[in-house]
């Protein structure tokens, strides 16, 4: 696609670990449907060979496209599979995050509301439940998406305001001028390269809500660090990420660095574990791409039983939502976000996922409060307007 100039991609975690806006897109490649996706990531790496650098997102549902035992799974509609730049260097992003404050001034949506009914939802709990009981999986991350829409205010201005509430490391702002403008929120690294080869991942997974009374918000983050149900969500993935890690990097290259760590954001505490691995072969898109992702702590385990399950029981694609977003140097060095606590804006409309993982000791009535606690990042510029 012939790009108009106006493309962006701001990543706050950029080669230094401090934001950057890829801007003055050279080209935009796009993929529509997951067939397209294997061709897009090659032609990434021929851009990055003639030094450029690529930026931009996958959406979840391009990971059926990148494991041929889900290729005939992937649902129609759901938006663009992959819309990444090419761009040149990256360069200071001081400008546009002084504009997004200035525009979060003028920002109201209306309040935001589940897209499933709760009878539906503990339905799907119902059928997961029995698919973990069966034995077909040990964890399945169950999703569901809520809608908004602007009363006032600009998309760019909603990642002002939303990123003044809440500092996070991998929050990002994607307008390629294809598919929806993506506002991320994300805390969850899904990779991280070296030029020299070195990857690391940080699956989050096991959530505890926040409190106002700091004893008690204390408590509720000893509670998640001490929580069985925590450490086996979180200890299921870590295992998938080696596991997945492991088809790429060099034979006792994978450790575990941190294992069951509590970090502590705006709204919620979340248990963090910590992979990391030496790749056999330079780093690329399409190596790195057709063997990790999507990141294992937003489908379950085992992760093809897991996306077959999700896909039976989740109504609407994903989208964004669970993808990758994050930029690739010519050397291979890379950074790309798990697409939590993303919001996908077309015109007005506003849709944003919540889920978690569910595993045997898991209820619906725990995870249905747990996802909405999810939610809470967005309060503060919701009304009934």
């Amino acid at each position: 696609m012939t790009p108009t100039g106006q493309e962006q991609v701001l990543v706050e975690d950029g080669p230094a670990g401090t934001p950057v806006l890829f801007s003055g897109a050279l080209s935009v490649l796009v993929a529509q449907t997951g067939a397209e996706v294997p061709a897009l990531l090659a032609e990434l790496d021929a851009a990055r060979a003639q030094g450029h650098w690529v930026a931009g997102w996958l959406s979840y549902e391009a990971g059926y496209a990148l494991e041929p035992k889900l290729a005939a799974l992937e649902p129609a509609g759901g938006g663009p599979r992959a819309v990444f730049g090419i761009f040149p260097a990256p360069g200071g992003a001081v400008s546009l995050l002084d504009r997004a404050a200035a525009e979060a001034r003028g920002v109201a949506i209306a309040l935001v509301e589940p897209m499933v009914t709760r009878a539906a939802y503990d339905a799907a709990m119902a059928q997961v439940m029995a698919y973990i009981g069966a034995g077909d999986c040990y964890q399945i991350n169950l999703t569901f998406p809520m809608k908004s829409r602007f009363l006032q205010g600009t998309a760019l201005g909603l990642y002002g305001a939303l990123r003044a509430r809440q500092a996070v490391g991998r929050g990002a702002f994607v307008d390629l001028g294809v598919g929806p403008v993506l506002v991320s929120r994300s805390p969850e690294l899904f990779i991280s390269v070296t030029a020299e080869g070195r990857i690391e991942a940080r699956p989050m997974k096991g959530t505890a809500p926040r409190d106002a009374d700091p004893m008690r918000d204390g408590e509720l983050a000893e509670e998640l660090r001490a929580s069985e149900k925590g450490q086996a969500e979180n200890l299921m993935i870590v295992d998938l990420l080696r596991n997945d890690i492991s088809r790429v990097a060099k034979v006792g290259s994978v450790k575990v660095p941190k294992l069951f760590a509590v970090e502590t954001y705006a709204t919620v505490h979340q248990m963090v574990s910590t992979v990391v691995g030496d790749l056999v072969e330079a780093p690329s898109m399409a190596g790195v791409m057709e063997a990790l992702f999507p990141c294992g702590s937003i489908t379950g385990a085992p992760k093809i039983r897991a996306m077959e399950i999700i896909r039976e029981v989740e109504p609407h694609a994903r989208g964004a939502y669970c993808g990758a977003i994050g930029w690739m140097a010519p050397d291979g060095a890379a950074r790309f976000n798990v697409a939590i606590r993303t919001l996908s804006v077309t015109g007005q409309d506003i849709v944003l996922n919540v889920g978690g993982g569910v595993v045997q000791d898991s209820t619906a009535a725990g995870e249905w409060e747990e996802a909405l606690w999810k939610a809470r990042y967005v309060s503060g510029l919701a009304s009934r307007g």
